[in-house]
């Protein structure tokens, strides 16, 4: 018991005796912060001077925070008279650092997942982009993770690593987007005269483009009951004004009044009905709606 006494005593003096060091490291590691954050602004707002890209600023802008945090701590540890523990740190980077590795696997590939991905641009915040089973618009990249806002309202967080690993599909990297959709018409109609309907119709949707990126349309398919014809047009990702689902919805409402004006059927799928027994009576049965079935 008196031994136990002792010792605690022995830890209560060494506390007072660090208490000054303890109040002198945490004002440090205050201050460490606070500078910190101002130095995140500097970065970001001299970054901003040279270039147009606020992904790569963010960044820029984390890193040099961490760094500076980090750099703190060491401080403080050499405060607190661990001076030898942080020049062991430091001295011992390279095995520390594999060490790190091992138990930070996830972590360190993230990290340098993220240094990748900043610098080779494979997307820009406001893309819409697909990596695995995820769609949506890129809204930030961190150290660690790419946020994501899907179109059903998700925030999903998608590791560095994976993004870099699985294919990535950018739908809006030079601003152009094309959908398709697929109109049938009857084997009586002029195709020719058809696609000139359809095509005109399209062109007079606002967000369609023309020019380079004009509407076209293919015959698709010589189905039973149609001629399927695949519809392209040409969206402007770039332009906010209007969703591109709106448009498609308006291109494909336009196509079908412009093929009922000009008369072109869009008929409904044909069945055949086969009678192996052309002896016995067809049985037929009319309905009417006021006095019911009548055979």
């Amino acid at each position: 018991m008196e031994n136990m006494i002792e010792i605690l005593e022995s830890y209560w003096q060494t506390f007072l005796f660090l208490l000054p060091k303890i109040a002198i490291a945490v004002i440090i590691f205050m201050i460490v912060l606070i500078i910190a954050s101002k130095l995140s602004q500097l970065v970001r707002g001299a970054a901003s001077l040279r270039m147009d890209d606020p992904l790569i600023i963010r960044f820029m802008g984390r890193v040099a925070r961490w760094s500076f945090i980090v750099a703190g701590l060491i401080l403080c540890m050499f405060v607190l008279g661990l001076g030898g523990i942080a020049g062991g740190l430091i001295a011992g980077a390279g095995v520390s650092a594999i060490i790190i590795g091992f138990a930070f696997k996830d972590i360190g590939e993230n990290f340098l997942a993220g240094i990748i991905l900043a610098f080779s641009r494979p997307y820009n915040i406001g893309d819409k982009v697909e990596t695995g089973d995820i769609y949506g618009i890129v809204r930030a990249l961190d150290l660690r993770n790419t946020h994501i806002k899907t179109f059903d309202g998700k925030d999903v967080y998608v590791p560095n690593a994976m993004v870099l690993k699985n294919p990535l599909i950018n739908y809006t990297r030079d601003g152009y987007l094309r959908y398709e959709f697929v109109v049938g018409i009857d084997y009586d109609d002029d195709i020719k005269h058809a696609i000139e309907i359809i095509v005109n119709a399209i062109k007079s949707v606002d967000g369609v483009l023309d020019g380079e990126n004009k509407p076209d349309v293919h015959v698709n398919e010589l189905s039973t009951s149609t001629i399927n014809l695949t519809v392209y047009f040409w969206t402007d990702t770039f332009d906010h004004s209007k969703d591109d689902l709106q448009i498609k919805t308006e291109v494909m409402d336009e196509t079908k009044k412009a093929l009922i004006e000009n008369k072109i059927t869009m008929p409904a799928d044909i069945l055949e009905l086969k009678v192996y027994n052309e002896k016995l009576p067809i049985p037929i049965k009319l309905i009417d709606k006021d006095d019911g079935v009548k055979d």
